[in-house]
């Protein structure tokens, strides 16, 4: 059995695999063309198109992350070869935090003090109770109903929203195009945790946006894809560094992820005083527990096992 890793420090991850796969002949995307050709799995992050095309017998691709919508999208990927994608592996508790933060600095006023602090002003404003400030999370699979939970336990009340009906402990759901309205028009931050499909993509739009309560703040750790960066900026109001009156209807934007990644120089995102860049670092991957992942997927491949595998034509 031969595997083929290709990832930010592939070393690392070839070291690792190699001890808990000793069976197994691991190798990285380093090694040559004929020994890329005889790989029977593939363990990969966004990897180039001609490296999916070399296998010539592949038995299946873990994608070494949670979003599936770069390898989907790349033109060399194979037909018919079984695709599984990283489920939480410890993912979701770091994009938990990165959300928790998120929701603190809007609700505990950390945005309005920044600008404060940059005219030397000096005003106390008061504290919105946890109770009354209700956080939507769009997405409520693996990493999006942990990160709810997470919300949740904090004492903010949280409204969960996913294409198909869903129950879960401590969130109010909702589903489906009326679930969303309903969902909308309740929250103070909205939480994006949606994959990359036909059907999400700018999902937040200006319509979406003109739903949510006046003064409502959004955390995008999910794709770039789901907000329409024209809609967000004309929500955001003007360029400026004022307060009050100055402030567009949506308070205010912390975003980790971006249709084109690198975030590009000349977008207006880097300037404006009420969005917060982040890059991509809200869920790296924890090498422990997507290891066990990857093995665990290797090994039922190996044997026939079903095993819950993404669907190309949904997206995820």
């Amino acid at each position: 059995m031969k595997v083929l890793v290709h990832i930010d420090d592939a070393e690392q991850w070839r070291d690792a695999l190699a001890e808990r796969l000793p069976d197994a002949e691991v190798f990285t995307s380093s090694a040559s063309a004929k020994k890329r050709r005889e790989a029977d799995y593939l363990a990969v992050w966004k990897p180039p198109e001609e490296l999916l095309r070399e296998p010539t017998s592949l038995k299946g691709i873990i994608n070494l992350g949670a979003g599936v919508d770069a390898l989907l999208g790349n033109p060399g990927l194979p037909e018919g070869v079984p695709i599984v994608k990283l489920r939480d592996a410890g993912m979701a508790e770091l994009i938990g935090d990165y959300v928790r933060y998120g929701i603190l600095h809007f609700q505990r006023d950390f945005d309005r003090y920044r600008r404060q602090q940059a005219r030397h002003e000096w005003r106390e404003h008061a504290v919105v109770d946890k109770a009354d400030w209700s956080v939507g999370v769009l997405g409520l699979g693996a990493i999006g109903a942990k990160v709810a939970a997470m919300v949740a336990a904090d004492g903010f009340p949280v409204h969960g929203w996913s294409r198909s009906p869903k129950s879960l402990d401590g969130i109010t759901c909702h589903h489906g195009e009326a679930g969303l309205d309903a969902l909308l028009s309740r929250v103070r931050t909205l939480v994006l945790l949606l994959p990359d499909t036909p059907a999400t993509r700018h999902i937040v739009d200006a319509e979406a946006l003109g739903r949510l309560p006046e003064g409502a703040s959004l955390i995008n750790p999910g794709r770039g894809t789901l907000i329409d960066e024209a809609a967000l900026l004309d929500a955001l109001g003007p360029d400026s560094q004022g307060e009050g009156e100055t402030e567009g209807r949506l308070r205010g934007a912390l975003l980790d992820t971006f249709p084109t990644e690198p975030l590009p120089d000349e977008s207006p995102l880097w300037s404006h005083p009420r969005v917060w860049v982040t890059p991509h670092m809200a869920g790296p991957t924890p090498l422990k527990a997507a290891l066990d992942q990857v093995v665990e997927t290797i090994r039922a491949l190996e044997a026939g096992e079903p095993i819950d595998t993404v669907d190309p034509a949904a997206g995820y």
